[in-house]
């Protein structure tokens, strides 16, 4: 398979470009020497054409270069591979160092350092070896073993062939591990029958079935179960993605400095949503727009692009997005993409935003682990819905148009960045619109949930005529207040029986995974983990279950939030983000429940707690 594996940069490095004299220079035509003896030697200035004037002193009449000018010109060459090579000498004394000391300290060991480590190296290795002759010799390894199997069996049964392997990776790993406690084969099973009406659900409710890509399906489902059992049976799994959880929420914590410096350091410290999620709003999407103006995540989307379309067939905004949201929040990841909105098609608006339903961020993971909620359960639930977003929104929205970053990334032109000119500038800029995003998404919030709020105060006036208490102190198991997270609950029963869930907390689970829906997560933690709460009397199966089921951002404020910030980021693409909103969002909700059945089976008492 041919991919495009280049990039246009937005900028070409100045030591690439040509000076303003060498382009005369290099032409016939003369640079306007005041004599026609002089025009005739041709010499190229190697310097800044801003310093023109200060070129007579540095170049020879016989046109040959002063020593300054070829020291500056060795120093330019060889600069950044003398810096390259001394990064390496230092990191591996950092290294070597942290192996000796800190390998059996918590919170340092030497897995996270090795893997750095090895990821620097690997990068240093590359800029002076060409990448083809390591990719060579293992494409045609490659091309010589699976391609020649794959080739062999018939292009009908390739789907079938491997629905069957994935099917059987599911049954053996739920299967064959012993019973323990509520974690019978029984209960497993059903989790099992319940993520297959999942997935036949999808596609009796997909928009076209026939063009479902069901590589992108089945490599989507076995990747979300491997990498659960990767994060829940092993602690080198957890380890890894709980770093990448901690490094991404270390970055939004920045933000919490230039509000003590407005505020103190009090309110910078307090629980409002509006001073702990919109600060780190507004400082990402700066950051965002200046490692786009110097380069660095062109080059980041064009490598996941690349791989993604390789292994699951989908583009490359949609890879960067599905990646990148479990880390950093539905909103910031939607700026990652911005130069692509408008050129993205409605089954990519679909995905992204189905993206921001199914996780949470990192931003808010540290809150939630420090509730005393299952550490393990909100990393690996994050982790999972990398790979079950674009499984459940191709199988609900398959593509029908052709999405300028399949395979490759080109990034399009725009009239803002064209006009930036320089980091700090972009960085200006990105302040600007991380403000205007920020204001929207506090506004889509305010909204929505004060409009949940009304209908829920017009239901309980309506159920008081029914014998409904009205006083929330009233409450109790026979006496309840008619809402719509009361109405969910009931509705969402047999799902929580399709998950798993033992038959004792069926109730209390899908009365949970409302409360999720209709208010938030946040919520529907809080009374997890409440002592005063029923549900801390649930069993420890459905505990999990539960905290897998609620662990994303699908619920009707974030729907408002995606709105706002999508049609924010490209206003001429607004009314086909509020098209498929209603059904990205279904999706989202859908993604965090297949997770939740996916535990269900993978579930046991001796699971590693990390709490």
């Amino acid at each position: 398979m041919a991919t495009n594996d280049n990039i246009e940069p937005s900028a070409t490095p100045y030591s690439a470009q040509p000076t303003a004299l060498q382009q005369q220079s290099s032409s016939s035509t003369d640079i306007g020497y005041p004599d026609e003896k002089n025009a005739s030697a041709s010499v190229q200035y190697a310097v800044d054409p801003e310093k023109q004037s200060t070129q007579a002193g540095s170049l020879r009449g016989d046109g040959r270069s002063s020593l300054p000018t070829v020291i500056l010109r060795l120093v330019e060459r060889f600069f950044w591979k003398v810096v390259q090579v001394a990064l390496f000498i230092v990191f591996s004394v950092w290294w070597i160092y942290g192996l000796v000391k800190y390998r059996h300290t918590d919170g340092k060991g030497w897995l996270i350092p090795s893997l750095i480590y090895i990821a620097i190296c690997l990068r240093i290795f590359f800029n002076f070896v060409p990448s083809s002759l390591v990719m060579r010799p293992v494409r045609t390894v490659w091309k010589h073993t699976a391609v020649r199997v794959y080739d062999r069996v018939p292009t009908h049964l390739h789907h079938i062939l491997a629905a069957l392997i994935a099917v059987a990776v599911f049954l053996i790993g739920t299967f064959v591990p012993e019973e323990t406690g509520d974690n019978t084969r029984a209960n497993r099973a059903i989790s099992v029958f319940g993520l297959m009406v999942m997935l036949g659900l999808l596609t009796l409710t997909s928009r076209n079935w026939k063009l479902i890509p069901w590589r992108t399906v089945i490599g989507g489902m076995l990747s979300q179960y491997i990498i659960a059992i990767f994060v829940l049976r092993t602690k080198a799994g957890y380890d890894i993605f709980k770093f990448i959880s901690d490094m991404a929420r270390a970055l939004l914590g920045f933000a919490k400095d230039g509000l003590i410096f407005l505020t103190d350091e009090d309110l910078a410290n307090s629980n409002w949503f509006l001073t702990g999620v919109i600060p780190a709003i507004i400082f990402f999407i700066a950051l965002v727009q200046m490692l786009y103006h110097v380069g660095f995540l062109a080059w980041f989307i064009q490598k996941f692009a690349v791989f993604f379309f390789w292994s699951l067939r989908v583009s490359g905004a949609e890879a960067i997005v599905a990646s990148a949201t479990p880390f950093i929040g539905q909103g910031e990841s939607a700026v990652l993409i911005r130069p692509f909105m408008d050129h993205l098609t409605k089954a990519e608006i679909h995905q992204i935003m189905t993206c921001g339903f199914a996780t949470i961020a990192g931003s808010v993971l540290v809150a939630y682990i420090g509730m005393g909620l299952n550490p393990q359960a909100l990393v690996s639930s994050c982790i999972m819905s990398i790979p079950a977003t674009l499984a459940v929104s191709k199988m609900r929205w398959p593509e029908t148009e052709e999405p300028i970053t399949m395979g490759k990334v080109e990034v399009p032109k725009n009239e803002e960045d064209e006009e930036t000119v320089n980091a700090l500038h972009a960085f200006t800029n990105g302040s600007w619109l991380g403000l205007k995003i920020g204001a929207t998404i506090v506004a889509c919030l305010l909204t929505t949930i004060a409009f949940v709020a009304l209908i829920n105060g017009l239901l309980k006036w309506w159920g008081s005529y029914w014998g409904m208490v009205t006083d929330p102190l009233l409450v109790d198991e026979n006496n309840k207040i008619l809402s719509i997270q009361l109405i969910l609950s009931y509705c969402l029963y047999p799902v929580a029986w399709l998950l798993g869930v033992p038959k004792q907390d069926l109730l209390s689970v899908a009365e949970l995974i409302g409360t999720k829906v209709v208010i938030n997560e946040f919520k529907a933690f809080a009374d997890l983990v409440d002592p005063k709460q029923k549900f801390v009397d649930m069993l420890p199966r459905s505990k999990l279950i539960a905290t897998y089921a609620c662990c994303g951002f699908g619920n009707i404020g974030s729907l408002g939030i995606q709105i706002g910030v999508l049609s924010t980021i490209s206003p001429k693409r607004s009314g086909d983000v509020v098209k498929v909103s209603i059904s990205a969002f279904l999706c989202g909700v859908l993604c965090t429940l297949t997770s939740a059945s996916i535990a269900g089976m993978l579930y046991n008492d001796g699971m590693i707690d990390m709490s």
